[in-house]
């Protein structure tokens, strides 16, 4: 099978990430997107993460209705913080009948060069680009991050949502209502658990 792997925090999980999967679906031929919900990400700080399993718990509860989608935990099992690298190597050892591609926001990809060994991802996989904001004059592609056969990097057409999880946790700290910009079954998880600061 073709599967997408969308990895992230999903600190918490909203509707522009669900809408991203299903266009890499519809558009890049994957059989199924895998929710890949990462502990610790080395390139983020963990001041402001939610529990590990209550970010997990939303998003198997947001993409329950989707037969294309799923969650995994993968990475809970693997060392911190944790590095994409050793988590591919993890599961094309376990699903050796599946073709693997690595589902990235355009600012992850302007950091590529600094992922742990990186090169082997890019030669070992294809990365598939949904758009994120750039500055006037930024690369959107690193120089030699792609392959001679240019195929391996491939930007998409993905609608550009602006929704953040930053803005969320700031939204529900608040007290604000965030309906319509997360899953109902996380944003009612949120609610009724009074994460974030949540306490309306």
């Amino acid at each position: 099978m073709r599967i997408g792997l969308y990895f992230g925090s999903f600190n918490p999980i909203h509707t522009g990430h669900l809408i991203i999967a299903q266009h890499m679906c519809a558009h890049q031929h994957l059989e199924s997107v895998w929710f890949v919900v990462t502990p610790q990400n080395p390139m983020k700080s963990s001041t402001v993460m939610l529990a590990d399993q209550d970010r997990l718990e939303m998003v198997r509860r947001s993409v329950a209705d989707n037969p294309l989608f799923e969650t995994s935990d993968v990475e809970f099992g693997l060392p911190r913080p944790n590095f994409t690298a050793n988590t591919m190597d993890l599961l094309s050892r376990r699903h050796p009948e599946h073709d693997f591609y690595i589902i990235i926001g355009g600012d992850n990809l302007r950091n590529l060069q600094h992922w742990a060994r990186w090169k082997s991802l890019v030669d070992n996989y294809v990365f598939l680009v949904y758009p994120r904001a750039y500055i006037d004059g930024e690369q959107q592609v690193p120089e030699g991050t792609i392959s001679a056969d240019g195929e391996r990097i491939i930007q998409t057409s993905a609608p550009l949502i602006s929704i953040s999880s930053t803005y969320l946790r700031e939204t529900f700290s608040r007290g604000d209502s965030a309906r319509y910009l997360l899953p109902d079954p996380a944003r009612l998880y949120i609610e009724e658990r009074s994460l974030y600061g949540w306490a309306k």
